[in-house]
């Protein structure tokens, strides 16, 4: 969505860990979002967990941070000149490959990608369409990747790699549905646009009469659509996906202008994105959530964030407990058995480690 929101950043370098936050236990389990100061006052939108050592965020005034010690420290990476841009998403193989988006309409949406950690980046992809504006970033593996515009000539965009974001290329738009009047997917958290195992990806939308979840099986030339139950607006539809595996996802959003009010927020579905059922107002998120993903520890347990709090499902997304009141945009999971780790993102520099 063609929202941009600017926050001053302070000096970087190496910045410090800091406090614990606690959350309310539920079901037996205490979950807490172990806040690691970053010492910026950046928007991290963009986020990417490698393990529960290592993770990368990205954010307003052209920020990208590294962790390699949980959190301990953070060291700004940021690509120089880039500081009139917004990184808003951040994809990230391990501690020295990643692959950052910058939004914006027309020469704004760019791609960089560093293979040192940060110490150097190669701007790989730069947007020449005025029409056109990236929102999110997604990869299958450490090869095929693909990026999200909003719609131009009225159907949505898609840029591919095949190549780890070395290179980029347009798609043909034949195979994808015909948008809807004032339709556009959200810049919000990096997760309007997912990918799955193979050459499977969703994205999702809002902006138009009603919210809907698109799908691909073949890395994004042919696309099929569903209508989903969830709330739609000028300011509401679904901000971010979140998928188990090929069959069981989640869907999380709402209203943006009401934060504290679950219009519609959340839906589930259990055949691969076909069809979709809505969370009742009683068990959904407490307010608008920008950000979702599944934990690695366990199959059915999902978390979402968003500015008036984060909440965990443990059943898959049909019922949810918010376990934490402070503000966050993004949340991503990533590793195995001890390695394992769940880091969130947002405003004022704001990062947290998930503890449970």
């Amino acid at each position: 969505m063609r929202i941009l929101r600017v926050a001053a950043l302070a000096a970087g370098g190496l910045l410090l860990m800091g406090q614990v936050v606690p959350a309310q236990a539920h079901g037996g389990s205490s979950y807490r979002w172990e806040l690691t100061p970053t010492g910026t006052t950046a928007q991290f939108r963009g986020l990417a967990a490698v393990s529960k050592d290592v993770a990368w965020v990205g954010g307003s005034a052209g920020t990208v941070l590294r962790t390699v010690d949980g959190g301990k420290h953070w060291r700004n990476v940021s690509p120089p000149g880039a500081e009139a841009l917004q990184f808003r998403d951040v994809e990230a193989f391990d501690a020295r490959r990643a692959v950052a988006l910058t939004i914006g309409t027309g020469e704004d949406s760019r791609v960089y990608r560093t293979a040192d950690g940060g110490k150097t980046w190669t701007e790989t992809f730069r947007n020449t369409d005025a029409n056109a504006f990236y929102d999110c970033i997604a990869f299958n593996d450490d090869k095929h990747g693909l990026a999200l515009s909003d719609p131009v000539d009225g159907k949505f965009r898609i840029v591919a790699t095949s190549d780890g974001g070395k290179s980029w290329k347009v798609q043909p738009t034949a195979g994808m549905p015909a948008a809807l009047a004032g339709e556009f997917a959200f810049a919000a958290s990096g997760t309007c646009l997912v990918a799955g195992h193979g050459r499977t990806a969703w994205f999702a939308s809002g902006g138009g009469d009603r919210p809907r979840v698109f799908r691909t099986v073949d890395g994004g030339r042919r696309w099929t659509v569903t209508d989903s139950p969830m709330a739609s607006g000028a300011a509401a539809g679904i901000f971010s996906l979140a998928f188990r595996n090929t069959l069981f996802g989640v869907a999380v959003g709402g209203d943006f202008e009401k934060p504290t009010e679950a219009v519609k927020a959340a839906s589930v579905t259990s055949d691969g994105g076909r069809t979709w059922k809505l969370v009742p107002a009683d068990k959904a998120p407490k307010g608008y959530r920008s950000g979702s993903h599944f934990v690695p520890w366990s199959p059915t347990t999902v978390v979402a964030v968003g500015p008036s709090g984060s909440d965990v499902s443990f059943d898959g997304g049909r019922s949810w407990k918010q376990f934490y009141d402070g503000s966050f945009d993004s949340v991503e999971c990533a590793g195995h058995g001890a390695d394992a780790g769940c880091w969130a993102s947002g405003a004022k520099g704001a990062v947290g480690r998930l503890v449970h």
